[in-house]
């Protein structure tokens, strides 16, 4: 089933978030205009506006970064376009006129779009216990994480459940196919390096409460 224009352009700030980037950085790391996934490229004028889409070498080089086939990314895409979503800013820009009204809610044109992750039977939340991850994560904070994002890097911050039944918010710090080796924020705590075999699951974490 082919894409609508919102869902398209949903899947790409979806795409992005994944990515932990903002449909601008996105652009910027697949070696494209940093504008061309902004939100003022998406209609052109007239009345009512006329719908732009990305072309097909932008969306293939945006996934090609993300590492994303053309079938996941529709998947995402479609989820994404029923998905939540807040206002973004960039926080350089929060000080300038005409982005909140009197009672200090966002108003005027120039945001972007946050997509808050959506329900679904892989996702879930925990509550941080410790202190192996702060200032990041301090004991309390609600963590979402998604048990179907199977393609965990280096640098992704995951729970990890091992085969003897520990379950620990770390940091990916290398990943072979003999190794898992996991950081804590908190240099007091050592690193840890597991044996594929002994992870029971390892989820992306997605989102945070504080």
């Amino acid at each position: 089933m082919a894409l609508t224009h919102a869902q398209l352009w949903r899947g790409l700030d979806a795409l992005a978030a994944r990515q932990g980037m903002t449909p601008s950085a996105l652009a910027r790391a697949a070696g494209l205009d940093p504008t061309s996934f902004n939100r003022s490229k998406r209609f052109g004028p007239g009345e009512p506006p006329r719908p732009r889409w990305p072309s097909t070498e932008s969306l293939t080089r945006a996934l090609d970064v993300a590492e994303v086939s053309l079938g996941d990314f529709a998947r995402l895409a479609r989820d994404a376009a029923s998905a939540e979503s807040v206002p973004l800013l960039g926080m350089a820009q929060a000080g300038a006129d005409g982005f909140f009204d009197d009672a200090g809610y966002p108003t005027g044109q120039g945001w972007d779009r946050t997509l808050l992750p959506a329900a679904g039977d892989a996702r879930f939340s925990l509550k941080i216990s410790g202190d192996s991850m702060t200032p990041l994560y301090r004991e309390g904070d609600v963590v979402i994480v998604d048990r179907a994002v199977t393609d965990v890097r280096k640098g992704d911050r995951v729970v990890v459940c091992t085969t003897g039944g520990e379950v620990m918010a770390k940091e990916v710090t290398r990943l072979t196919a003999t190794r898992v080796e996991l950081g804590s924020i908190n240099p007091a705590h050592p690193p840890r390096t597991l044996h594929p075999r002994d992870v029971d699951w390892m989820a992306r974490i997605l989102w945070v409460s504080q």
